[in-house]
């Protein structure tokens, strides 16, 4: 007995030699990684630019080197394009009475103006807000408005306030009303000292609408000033520069029936120009050490690991994503166009953002354990040193999870907390908690370990925390919205079962076009109708399903 007792003390004595020697091995191959991948040769890996190339590049060799197999639609890649930006071209223009004035900073487009020239007399339509509800309209009088060009001015009838009643009725929502009266282009003037004119920033989220829109001051402002009846010629040009992601994707065959997607993002924010930047310097690198550098380190590491792990009840697809920052494109574009079949995936576990831990704390937040119930279940049996675990149910949230999920794929996510370089140029490697992140892996593997024999989980819908649900809005349609859409409309992803969209029979890929008396024609345009309703109100909704339009009663 104790030569039995003394065999099992000398091989625990030596496995946690062995545990302690190859977590000193990955803690240093996470560094190398994450010193590659987020240094300033790298220039924040931004989607579509030679910083990404450099990262996909690498990533193809660590997944080489790990012996995996190419699974993407080139080799280990999947390309994807996306509109990377939009500016003015050569051809806008407004001719007053024969009078041209060509883009400069007097004259130039709205970022929602359409690609179009338009000719007709001008009319004058006030603020061009339709307001019936709050007893104020533009148009009440006015006659003959169709195929004329209308002039809209900017600010409110109360004045320039964030609080004015009218706050709802931003410019875009005064030129879907000016298309619905017969608008065949708008010219917008400010007349108000006190409000700015908008600014030539040409967003690429904001989808077009089908008439010129220009915004003019300075002599051409003068020339409408000038008689009563204007002959006006305009054209509007706005040039989208296609740019192309790419996904890396490797995998493992075991011969088995079931896949688990291992996935982390990889692409950053550049220098900082996107959007998304939380620095208000100067251009300046955001090296994206935590965000992603850290999960993809994880990534390359977990292949390497299970390629020569004993767990062979599942295939694994690694699949480091590209346009996360951009709008989940990538995970986006792969779960609508996968090279392995969506219903041979068993679960997938998505990585962003583990190179943070908190000393204090040590505590990792698993965000989607409500997708499944053997999360749950699984998760009460692994104990990692001093690590502990808040979850969190919802398949929704910020990440390339999110995409999965929608997908009816069990689907989680490993977040080591929110820090304040969260998308600044600070997020830089030397801030990387190693033993913090180690752990976080070594959780992960016990967890793929502990459901190798479980057979394929089972998928649960969970209550959804979208973004729609904020403060600012009094109701929700219940659905998740597709980030990825360029297309007219809202596209529809998800839908929340019992929600008011799910009651009114509407289905995921309706693109919702109307609601209520509000034109949707983006992700903007339905949020500012969404914010018009209240609780237990009822109102038509427009989708197009296919090549149909479908209208249907929504309660909130």
């Amino acid at each position: 007995m104790k030569k039995i007792l003394l065999y099992i003390l000398l091989f625990l004595f030596q496995f946690s030699g062995i545990a302690q020697n190859n977590d000193e091995a990955l803690k240093a191959n996470l560094k190398k990684h994450i010193s590659t991948l987020a240094s300033d040769a790298y220039e924040g890996r931004e989607t579509g630019t030679k910083g990404e190339k450099m990262a996909y590049q690498y990533i193809t060799d660590a997944f080489k080197k790990a012996g995996l197999e190419p699974k993407g639609e080139t080799g280990f890649l999947q390309p994807f394009t996306f509109t990377r930006s939009t500016k003015p071209g050569l051809n806008n223009s407004i001719k007053i009475n024969g009078t041209l004035f060509k883009l400069s900073d007097d004259v130039y487009p709205l970022a929602m103006s359409g690609n179009t020239s338009s000719v007709g007399t001008l009319t004058k339509v006030g603020y061009g807000i339709h307001a019936p509800q709050l007893g104020y309209d533009d148009y009440k009088d006015l006659k003959n408005l169709d195929k004329k060009i209308f002039l809209i001015q900017m600010s409110y009838p109360d004045g320039e306030s964030p609080h004015s009643k009218y706050a709802a009725y931003d410019l875009r929502t005064r030129i879907d009303s000016a298309i619905a009266y017969g608008a065949a282009g708008v010219i917008v003037v400010n007349s108000n000292k006190e409000t700015e004119d908008p600014k030539q920033i040409f967003k690429n989220k904001i989808t077009p609408v089908n008439i010129p829109v220009l915004f003019v001051k300075a002599a051409a402002k003068e020339k409408l000033n000038e008689g009563e009846m204007w002959f006006i010629e305009m054209a509007a040009e706005l040039i989208k520069e296609e740019a192309t992601g790419h996904n890396v994707i490797g995998f493992i065959n075991n011969n088995a029936k079931n896949t688990v997607v291992i996935g982390a993002h990889y692409d950053h924010l550049g220098f900082g120009d996107d959007e998304s930047s939380l620095y208000r310097g100067a251009p300046a690198i955001h090296n994206g050490a935590d965000d992603n550098a850290s999960g993809t380190a994880a990534l390359i590491e977990l292949a390497g690991i299970l390629k020569k792990s004993t767990d062979k009840s599942n295939n694994y697809l690694f699949i480091a994503f590209s346009g996360e920052e951009k709008g989940l494109l990538g995970s986006n574009y792969y779960t609508k166009h996968p090279t392995l079949p969506l219903e041979k995936m068993n679960y997938m576990i998505n990585m962003d953002m583990l190179g943070r831990l908190k000393h204090d704390s040590s505590t990792v937040i698993i965000n989607g354990v409500g997708t499944s119930p053997a999360w749950k279940i699984t998760m009460d049996y692994i104990k990692i040193d001093s690590l502990k675990t808040k979850t969190t149910e919802s398949g929704v949230g910020p990440s390339d999870q999110t995409s999965f999920y929608l997908k009816d794929i069990p689907a989680i996510h490993f977040f080591s907390g929110t820090q304040s370089d969260y998308h600044k140029p600070s997020d830089d490697e030397p801030l990387i908690n190693y033993v913090g992140e180690a752990r976080i892996i070594d959780y992960i593997l016990q967890l793929i370990h502990r459901l190798d024999d479980k057979g394929k989980l089972e998928f649960t819908k969970t209550k959804d925390d979208s973004n729609e649900n904020t403060p600012r809005f009094k109701v929700t349609l219940g659905v998740i919205p597709d980030y990825a859409y360029e297309g007219e409309g809202m596209r529809i992803d998800g839908i929340t079962e019992g929600r008011p969209a799910s009651k009114a029979g509407l289905l995921q890929g309706d693109v919702v076009i109307q609601l209520g008396d509000y034109v949707v024609t983006d992700m903007t345009a339905y949020m500012k109708a969404l914010s018009m309703f209240k609780k237990g109100d009822t109102t038509k909704v427009k989708v197009k399903r296919g090549n149909e339009e479908v209208n249907a009663e929504i309660t909130f």
